[in-house]
């Protein structure tokens, strides 16, 4: 293998630089495993793997990419007792699409802390492991994570499958997991079971928290019925249930409410019970790609003549939605007539990071891109704050520094030094406010949004959902 010159004024994201992908497969599952390569114009920025890792080692688990931030003047020293901190994303697989972005979000938030005293004096050592998209890959990935590297938290997993499954592992090693994007409300029973020692926590409000949210615009905008099209899995099944329940509290109908397969293709959705009773709404629930294929055949079917509108929830925000579906003949924008939702953010910091991470890495951050930079920072604020890189010791101070009272604080490094002044802080997040319950669980706030005559997603309002009270 030959290895192309590395361009440092235009790095490209760290797994597209020096690797190679091999895929073994076991059963049915392909693991993806990364091996940076030794090439002698490798970047300082990235470390390879101690050479005492045997491939015959790592046929049941994948290797892990370590990543450092580029040297400066400022980087803290390295120390065996340095903070270590792991990331369990989907960088293939079906999730792929959010976890690459979300781990160069990682990447910079451990650079600017590295680039501004580190956490306990020491610089963050990062890790990184693909789950695949799946639960198998993400539990061999957690557990090299944990046991081999002993890294005090990881932040992951994508999706709720995946988490569900790695938590256990985490718990078991008293290592803290903080997700940014899985959403199930399994995960909040469980933790009300004590099942998880307080070891879980998730910058993304739970699924049920979108339903509750969903039947608030839903009254807002006066439909008094609404029919319900959803993916039959934890993610479907729960936004739905607390849709209904919270629509019906408030004096709504349900027309229908019809469940479809995630594998099953567009025959097998019933589009005439759905959208056949004209129905003032219809709540979808899907996945963006099939989703955006349901909404162009329901107009080709003639369902969206009427005054129908349409509700998505998180799952559906994406840009290229209203060119997925495409237009009409006169030239309007089918999916003009959607109301979604999306996690609120206002921090007086998005901004900031938002023209960081495009000058790092060439393009604009991702969907979870904000939630994942404040599950990073509350562990490592944590640790900084616990004066201990343990997982046990983190974990017990996350709520300290993320909940009030305290001075709000969105700035990263400004957080780290009033931490260290001994001032008690309430980190304000990128994607808002960052407050945890006993469950792990943070506030809901999300942004309605639209589609415009122009195709692109417009901003309206915002909505609340879910009570939390903090911790202590």
């Amino acid at each position: 293998m030959t290895c192309s010159k590395f361009n440092r004024n235009h790095p490209a994201p760290f797994w597209q630089r020096r690797k190679i992908v091999t895929r073994f497969a076991q059963g049915s599952i392909g693991f993806f495993l990364v091996l940076l390569t030794a090439c002698s114009n490798l970047p300082s920025s990235i470390t390879a793997l101690p050479a005492s890792i045997r491939w015959p080692d790592v046929l049941n688990l994948p290797i892990i990419s370590q990543i450092q931030p580029p040297a400066s003047s400022e980087t803290p020293s390295v120390s065996p007792e340095q903070l270590k901190l792991g990331m369990l994303l989907s960088l293939s697989g079906n999730l792929a699409r959010f976890g690459n972005s979300m781990q160069d979000t990682t990447q910079l938030l451990v650079e600017t802390v590295n680039g501004c005293g580190g956490v306990l004096k020491q610089s963050v050592q990062l890790f990184s492991a693909d789950d695949g998209s799946n639960a198998v890959a993400g539990k061999a990935g957690i557990t090299s994570l944990v046991e081999t590297y002993q890294v005090g938290a990881v932040i992951g997993a994508i999706g709720s499958e995946v988490s569900n499954a790695t938590v256990d592992i985490a718990v078991k090693n008293q290592v803290v997991q903080i997700s940014p994007a899985s959403a199930s409300p399994v995960l909040t029973e469980r933790a009300k079971s004590g099942t998880f020692g307080g070891f879980w926590f998730r910058t993304m409000p739970p699924d049920s928290f979108q339903g509750e949210a969903l039947a608030k615009v839903a009254q807002q905008k006066g439909f008094k019925t609404v029919s319900i099209l959803a993916l039959d899995n934890d993610y479907g099944n729960s936004v739905v249930k607390a849709f209904e329940t919270s629509f019906k509290q408030q004096g709504g109908k349900i027309s229908t409410s019809s469940r479809f397969s995630p594998f099953a293709g567009l025959s097998n959705i019933d589009f005439v019970t759905t959208f056949g009773e004209n129905p003032d709404a219809v709540l979808l629930v899907a996945e963006p790609d099939l989703g955006g294929a349901i909404l162009r055949v329901a107009y080709e079917l003639g369902f969206f003549s009427g005054n129908t509108k349409i509700l998505l929830p998180v799952s559906m925000k994406t840009d290229s939605l209203a060119d997925q579906v495409g237009q009409s003949i006169d030239g309007r924008y089918i999916a003009s007539n959607v109301l979604g939702i999306t996690p609120r953010i206002g921090s007086p910091a998005l901004t900031p990071f938002q023209e960081a991470y495009k000058k790092r890495f060439n393009r604009n951050p991702g969907l979870y891109d904000a939630n994942t930079w404040d599950a990073a920072a509350v562990a490592i604020l944590a640790a900084e704050a616990a004066k201990s890189s343990t997982g046990a010791a983190i974990k017990t101070e996350i709520p300290t520094i993320a909940n009030a009272p305290g001075v709000k604080v969105s700035d990263m490094c400004q957080a780290l030094t009033f931490v260290r002044e001994g001032k008690d802080i309430d980190y304000e997040g990128l994607s808002g406010t960052v407050e945890f319950n006993a469950t792990g669980d943070s506030i809901a706030s999300y942004s309605i949004w639209t589609i415009d005559y122009t195709g692109k997603i417009k901003i309206e309002s915002d909505v609340q959902a879910g009570e939390v009270k903090p911790n202590g």
